[in-house]
């Protein structure tokens, strides 16, 4: 069992590091994966089968022009987080997409990438539709004002430098590492720079 998946309680930290590169679509990059799993009832993360996942999220290089693996039945949201820019088109439709700058587009839909300025690595979250929605924003880090971390969220460190302090720790938080949220003693991120809050919530249907 991988890092990503050993644990998804409260406070834990998972080093991108820890996670294996794999190869993704035709050689068009690596991928590393920081974690995926279900939601239950109550909405807490719980893990699932390697095939049962219901979220799941990634980091990924891209560093050839060509087509993203399509993911039926899901949503995907794609933030760039290192490299300049991305031109993506969904559905013969061209959109541009620049350094932390999220956009959410159909799983499903015909998807090629370009790289009009070399490559990027992307922030990757992907949700089941009818199970789980996902949301992601880019805050900026403040040593005045600390970042919570509420349950079935997630924060990413884009940049800069953060530390996570719960009521009796504190711990460094490293560039593109992630740490999990909670409801009770929830993990506070304080530093300078940005962070990936990603959010999960149950769908109403």
């Amino acid at each position: 069992m991988s890092q990503s998946n050993a644990s998804l309680s409260t406070g834990t930290q998972i080093q991108l590091s820890s996670s294996p590169k794999k190869p993704w679509g035709a050689a068009q990059g690596q991928i590393r994966e920081i974690a995926k799993g279900i939601l239950a009832d109550d909405g807490s993360l719980a893990t699932a089968p390697e095939c049962g996942w219901d979220w799941r999220i990634s980091v990924a290089s891209i560093e050839k022009a060509g087509d993203f693996t399509p993911y039926d039945g899901c949503e995907r949201t794609l933030t760039v987080i290192a490299g300049e820019l991305l031109e993506l088109t969904v559905d013969d439709a061209s959109q541009a997409l620049e350094i932390y700058r999220p956009f959410k587009f159909p799983g499903a839909a015909a998807t090629s990438a370009a790289l009009p300025t070399g490559e990027i690595l992307a922030l990757n979250l992907i949700t089941r539709n009818g199970k789980v929605r996902g949301n992601v924003r880019i805050v900026e880090l403040s040593k005045k004002r600390e970042q919570h971390l509420f349950g079935s969220q997630f924060g990413v460190l884009l940049q800069g430098k953060a530390s996570v302090l719960r009521e009796n720790s504190e711990s460094a938080l490293e560039l593109r590492d992630t740490v999990i949220g909670g409801e009770e003693d929830s993990p506070r991120i304080s530093g300078r720079g940005f962070m990936a809050v990603i959010s999960l919530d149950l769908t109403d249907e």
